[in-house]
């Protein structure tokens, strides 16, 4: 993975020199696009150069940290020969140079004075000024605006074709966002149609387009006020509508249909599809195919349309939502019929069209081992059943077992080999299942329900091993916002060790509990919560263009034992559980908080450069029946998503120098955690990014532990303990995923005994770290 590294450091390293002669390949007696600007007047705060700069089609070649042409340099690594492989490759990779051209230069003209004009300033002119360096063979253009004085709203008035209509267009105002003293400007008007036609969409007018509303404004000569009408037309005046209704009819569902086996290459009639079996459940008319794969009572949950109820298209939305989460369905379609008319209601037939996908499939693995001249082989079955229940419910069963040989001398071992076997099972419901919950609520947040089990049997040398988890949980997405929900009442996990070589855990860790800890029986019984938001927008008509800022805020909290704890209490008394605690089965289990949060943050220059800042917090706290956190729940520091001038594990808690400890990957773990990042991201050419980062954070343990000395945060020493890093990134970008390669370098370092600023004083073999991971750190 390093030698990929430092290839694609290498090929950015000859690419940015061949950057200094950008017009290699610029043909004679033209220019290359060498910069363009734009220069607004000063009295202007509405208009940003940035949101200009998208109107000129003509741009320059794409510059790195805005001043490096990095992709035009590795196209001038390429030949003259454009037959040869190279240079093809090398061309398809690269940006081949932009040439000056005066015809789009005035394009960019006009198009930037119509921007003006649509944004209010209706009396904007645009010049342009073009400097050509014949020696260098470059062109500079620079765009200046002028865009005087803007018209703004000074009054708004309604032409309204009916009483009905015009009823549900101001009843709720507060929605608008034009208001009296606003610019002129078309793109909130656009805004504005969207914000009615969806609110009428959402009140049963299932015809109705944003092409009915119309806006004029009545301007005078010396004037910079303008009074706007908002017109909505009737309907007879739109082409191709043959209709002589004058005013707009809201229209009311007739009857629901629900095809199950509809074939989407069919085009017959949907009114003439007649199901080989029909069932009529709570006002929906179910026609079944050759199967009732699904109960009618899912597919009643799962439509939000109800008969005798105005049209509302929230409620189509969330009918395609909900029968997206079905596994067992293949593609949901929904059409509305015109059914007639009853007074001045217009009448609909609702058709929803599903179309079943593969119910089961079956999956295999195989991999192959050497570990120092020792053979392994694991092979792996799984098997997936998306309908198990006939609600799609999605049942899933893997099984694995994987040998290692082993030689040498195993004499005093109790296994010759490693022998591991596992099967894990889970069944997930598309619906909160839950008793003493009213249904509406359950239909309301449309959770997902899911139990699983495993069992993991391991044999090693020294040791044989079971692991045991089961869990229920919850996952759920709130309907109108980006918030995501995990909830789980039960998560228990259990380890079990029936065989070990004489003595094991006192040889391994004579007297570090943290070491014995993962190797003892152990039982944890817990109950957790995560929460995710985001303001990155989805679908969003109002999305016109880039979303310059987008955060993310994740936290996540558990309790365990306190259940067993407080049962055990009723019927026990302990006085002191450090020395003789409370188990369960025979073991000693786990008691514990733990709560993390981080806040992402991402801000984006343009669509190629961008920041992204990172924080995060955590904190467990072990109490009543235990003293030390479980090895699993602690936190550890360094790695390719903490501080990259460390490798995992490799950092804190707080002072703690782990190079001087033989058994240091279980010793540097602690229960508080803080993280701290800043990196820059810029896409440079094909799929490569590169990033440059700098880090800070570590762990710390929340008591005094013999054998982490140094390790316990102090509120007077905390600050001291950040570890600080620097870095370098190269990320694979192939849309679906990313690839990321991160060398970082420490720059402050607390552990005790070593070089507190390996910033003034690097050493390469000592202070680099390279780290290979998938997906962003944060």
């Amino acid at each position: 993975m390093k030698t990929i590294f430092y290839c694609i450091l290498a090929i950015l390293g000859t690419a940015l020199l061949w950057s200094c002669s950008s017009a290699r390949h610029v043909p004679q007696g033209q220019y290359l696009l060498d910069n363009v600007s734009i220069e607004i007047d000063d009295s202007t705060d509405n208009i940003s150069e940035q949101e200009m700069r998208t109107f000129v089609r003509q741009q320059p070649n794409h510059k790195m940290l805005w001043s490096m042409k990095l992709q035009l340099g590795i196209y001038n690594m390429s030949g003259k020969d454009s037959t040869k492989w190279w240079n093809k490759w090398i061309r398809k990779v690269g940006e081949p140079p932009v040439i000056f051209d005066s015809a789009q230069t005035d394009d960019g003209v006009r198009q930037l004075t119509k921007a003006l004009i649509n944004k209010g300033y209706l009396g904007a002119t645009v010049d342009v000024d073009t400097v050509l360096n014949t020696k260098k063979r470059k062109a500079d253009v620079t765009y200046r605006l002028h865009p005087g004085i803007p018209h703004r709203i000074s009054s708004i008035t309604y032409d309204l074709p009916d009483d009905s209509l015009g009823y549900e267009i101001l009843r709720d105002t507060s929605q608008f966002i034009i208001r009296k003293g606003d610019l002129l400007d078309r793109s909130l008007l656009e805004v504005q149609q969207d914000i009615i036609t969806q609110n009428l969409r959402r009140n049963g007018y299932y015809s109705f387009t944003k092409d009915f509303i119309t806006f004029s404004a009545d301007t005078t000569e010396n004037s910079y006020d303008a009074d706007l009408t908002l017109r909505v037309n009737p309907p007879r005046t739109m082409p191709g509508r043959e209709t002589t209704d004058v005013s707009h009819l809201r229209h009311i569902v007739r009857s629901i249909t629900c095809i199950t086996d509809y074939n989407p290459s069919k085009t017959e009639n949907l009114r003439d599809i007649a199901g080989l079996d029909t069932v009529m459940y709570k006002g929906l008319t179910i026609c079944y195919g050759g199967k009732r794969y699904l109960r009618p009572s899912v597919l009643y949950d799962n439509c939000f349309i109800r008969p005798g109820q105005p049209y509302d298209e929230a409620d189509v939305n969330r009918t395609y939502t909900a029968f997206s989460r079905l596994g067992i369905l293949k593609f949901t379609n929904i059409r509305f019929e015109p059914a007639g008319r009853i007074g001045d209601l217009e009448l609909l037939d609702a058709y929803i069209l599903l179309t079943p996908g593969k119910s089961q499939s079956v999956t295999f693995e195989i991999e192959g081992t050497n570990s120092e001249g020792d053979l392994g082989v694991a092979a792996a079955i799984g098997y997936t059943h998306r309908n198990v229940g006939k609600g799609s419910e999605t049942l899933s069963a893997k099984f694995r077992g994987a040998y290692e040989s082993l030689s040498g001398d195993i004499k005093g071992l109790i296994n010759n080999r490693f022998m591991e076997y596992s099967i894990e099972t889970g069944i997930a419901f598309p619906k909160f299942k839950a008793p003493f919950l009213r249904e509406s609520f359950k239909r309301k947040i449309q959770a997902q329900t899911e139990f699983n089990i495993s069992l993991n049997y391991q044999e090693r040398p020294e040791y044989t091993r079971i692991i045991g988890t089961a869990g229920w949980s919850y996952r759920w997405r709130e309907r109108y916002s980006a918030n995501r929900h995990v909830f789980t009442p039960l998560d228990i996990n259990y380890v079990y060790l029936p065989k070990s070589t004489n003595d094991f855990i006192n040889e391994i860790a004579p007297d570090n509990p943290l070491l014995r800890y993962s190797y003892e029986d152990h039982f944890i019984m817990r109950l957790g919560y995560q929460f995710y938001h985001t303001n990155k927008r989805r679908d969003n008509i109002f999305a016109r263009n880039l979303q310059k800022d987008i955060y993310t805020i994740r936290v996540n909290a558990e309790i365990a034992g306190n259940l067993l704890f407080l049962i055990n209490s009723i019927f026990t008394h302990r006085s002191d559980f450090h020395s003789e605690p409370y188990k369960v089965f025979g073991i000693r289990y786990s008691q514990y908080f733990k709560a993390e949060g981080d806040f992402g943050y991402v801000h984006y220059f343009d669509r190629r450069n961008s920041i992204a800042c990172h924080a995060g917090l955590g904190i467990g706290v072990p109490y009543g029946n235990s003293y030390v956190l479980p090895f699993e729940k602690r936190f550890y520091g360094g790695g390719a998503n903490g501080v990259r001038g460390w490798a995992v594990r490799t950092l804190g808690p707080g002072s703690f120098n782990g190079s001087n400890s033989v058994s240091s990957f279980m010793e540097q773990c602690g229960d508080i955690r803080l993280d701290m990042s800043v990196e820059y991201r810029a896409k440079l050419f094909w799929v490569i990014e590169g990033a440059l980062f700098v880090d800070a954070g570590n762990i710390w343990t929340i008591r005094d532990y013999p054998e982490q000395p140094g390790g316990a945060f102090k509120f007077n020493q905390f600050y001291k303990q950040i570890a600080a890093a620097y870095g370098v990134g190269i990320r694979l970008d192939f849309n679906y995923f990313l690839i990321r390669f991160d060398m970082g370098m420490k720059a402050h370092n607390p552990a005790s005994g070593a070089e507190r600023w390996p910033l003034i004083h690097p050493d390469w073999g000592r202070d680099h770290s390279f780290h290979f991971s998938i997906g962003y750190p944060f």
